[in-house]
């Protein structure tokens, strides 16, 4: 690579010049001159390769009414001239069908003029991402970023990004050029190499699908903030170093992930070190004879990665326990007024409430930090609980539980309890098809959360057309499930389910559907109109909801809440009335007083 500039280099060009007076010296002045348009050609090294149709429509009307009003720059090339600088009012005069354009002749030398016209098109506040990456890139062969930085009036950080976004493969540089992909987003995918991108490219298909990509980003980077191991080490792997300063951590590459956010974008060396902190871990355990536990369920133990976690510890002449074998007893958090104020933002809980919750946690804490106090007292030893596939781990108190010697009183335990050496064969089937339906359960709602995500991803919420039926069904059901209460199911909808007690939830769905009228639909949302009203003593003429109820039900009972108004003036009337009588003989007093 070429050595970088420190300096801005010094431009060594001559201009087609005539030259006045100004204050007794000769200065040169910038000729312009009126060349024919047929004379003209675009460069073809010229970095900007997009121009917007609309716009350059709107510029060509401006010309046809007042001409090139900025003279565009161009040099010498044999009988014809090359555009420097205006390609863009170039291409609108010959839309105007414009004969000639004012220009000004310039000689370069050298590169200068690729240079030239890389800043000039970097200046413009509508130049595409991936054409502003790929000139940066091409400056940052002789200038630092914080230069390039300066020069464009942009941040450093800015400039890394850019320069990052130069990285992407064609493939995706598509989707950012016709505004399907973010920009953040493609930054985010060139934080891979390119076989790496070329393989995410592949395995989203045809179609762009961000929610994916987001995905397979995911799955390939590690936040280091929660790795397992002192991400300052240079000594756990060597080869390697301190990922503090590697340049595949995104906060040497610039906010990549936001400011500082240390984020692996080396999957393969973060796995190394992962693996060898584990390793540690193991012979730190042995060394200190500490019982090291795995955080997994008698429950689970027979998954596969579960079982590579409990073999490696055999391997290594670890007795396994897990979970269900052991008490713990951890070091408890002192709770803060910040703290409860973030569980509970979701919530419309008042000053006094927050402190009520506040107060009741410092006591939980008290009593959990009394009971970690006297664990060694009770019978705990020290050990360190791991996480089977992050192997983020802490230090705790444990305590093994002690298990019945008589067998029979083992499997006189339920079912759930016993451990699939202690069942019969029939037992074991019966496990084996609970834990199925189990994981089915927990796969189903991972599933259900991922299209849930990738939805929210989507410009759903802005869709202009109207409400589906299948939209208004799932919101009736919604505002059915989530918002009326028992009381009101009876009084209000008790045929809104009707003949389902024996259909399945999917049925039911169904059946609702058939049977779904807009009367139905109109019924949950003037339930839903009188339910969400405010009650106090500012609310009804200070909060909207509260206003635009009382404007809407203005439609249907008038005259009805006329009478109300009509009751309650009344009673206002009379007793401001009395009030004025009671203030005039207090001030006939004050005056009787005075006199």
């Amino acid at each position: 690579m070429t050595t970088k500039a420190s300096t801005t280099r010094k431009r060594r060009s001559t201009t087609t010049t005539a030259k006045k007076e100004v204050n007794g010296k000769k200065v040169p002045v910038l000729q312009i001159e009126n060349i024919p348009i047929g004379k003209i050609k675009p460069d073809p090294k010229q970095p900007r390769k997009t121009f917007d149709e609309k716009q350059l429509q709107q510029l060509s009307d401006s010309i046809k009414e007042f001409g090139v009003l900025q003279p565009i720059t161009v040099r010498k090339s044999g009988k014809d001239f090359i555009i420097v600088m205006g390609e863009r009012r170039f291409r609108a005069s010959k839309i105007a069908r414009k004969n000639t354009i004012p220009s000004i002749v310039r000689t370069y030398e050298n590169d200068e003029v690729l240079e030239v016209q890389i800043i000039e098109n970097l200046q413009r506040k509508d130049v595409e991402p991936t054409e502003e990456a790929e000139a940066i890139a091409y400056l940052s062969d002789k200038y630092q970023p914080s230069e390039i930085a300066k020069r464009l009036g942009r941040t450093d950080n800015f400039i890394r990004q850019r320069l990052k976004l130069a990285g992407l493969i064609d493939g995706f540089k598509h989707f950012v050029r016709n505004g399907e992909m973010t920009i953040s987003l493609g930054v985010g995918v060139a934080l891979f190499e390119p076989e790496e991108q070329q393989m995410m490219l592949e395995t989203m298909g045809e179609d762009y699908n961000s929610h994916q990509i987001n995905r397979m980003i995911k799955d390939q980077t590690y936040d280091l903030e929660k790795a397992p191991f002192d991400v300052a080490d240079k000594t756990l792997v060597a080869k390697a170093g301190s990922c503090v300063e590697c340049p595949f951590n995104a906060a040497n590459q610039g906010n990549l992930f936001g400011e500082g956010k240390m984020v692996c974008t080396k999957s393969p060396c973060f796995e190394t070190k992962k693996t060898k902190s584990f390793l540690n871990l193991i012979e730190k355990s042995k060394k200190k004879n500490l019982l090291l536990i795995p955080e997994i369920r008698q429950y689970w133990a027979d998954e596969e990665k579960n079982q590579l976690v409990i073999s490696q510890l055999e391997n290594n002449g670890l007795k396994v326990y897990l979970l269900d074998d052991v008490e713990i007893i951890e070091n408890p958090i002192e709770p803060t007024m910040d703290a409860i104020k973030i569980e509970y933002q979701h919530y419309d809980y008042s000053e006094d409430e927050l402190k009520a919750e506040f107060k009741e946690a410092i006591q939980q804490y008290k009593e959990e930090l009394k009971t970690y106090c006297s664990a060694e007292k009770n019978g705990f030893v020290n050990g360190i609980v791991f996480h089977p596939e992050t192997y983020q781990n802490k230090n705790v108190f444990i305590k093994v539980i002690e298990k019945l010697k008589n067998d029979s009183s083992e499997y006189s335990a339920p079912l759930a309890n016993r451990k699939m050496a202690d069942c019969t064969p029939e037992e074991q089937i019966i496990k084996i098809n609970e834990r199925e339906i189990r994981k089915r359960q927990i796969e189903n709602n991972k599933q259900f959360e991922e299209v849930v995500q990738m939805i929210r991803e989507t410009d759903y919420i802005d869709t202009k057309k109207t409400l589906s039926v299948d939209e208004m069904v799932a919101f009736s059901i919604s505002l059915f499930e989530n918002n009326v209460d028992y009381m009101s199911r009876q009084k209000c909808f008790s045929g809104f389910f009707a003949k389902t007690s024996k259909m399945s939830r999917v049925e039911i769905v169904e059946h609702f559907k058939k049977n779904f009228k807009k009367e139905i639909f109109h019924k949950l949302i003037r339930y839903m109109l009188t339910k969400q009203v405010h009650f106090s003593e500012s609310n009804h003429n200070n909060n909207l909801t509260n206003i635009s109820f009382y404007y809407a039900m203005q439609g249907y009972y008038k005259s009805k809440i006329a009478d109300i108004e009509k009751s309650y003036a009344e009673k206002r009337n009379k007793r401001e009335a009395r009030l004025k009588e009671r203030i005039a003989v207090l001030e006939k007093k004050i005056q009787e007083l005075k006199d």
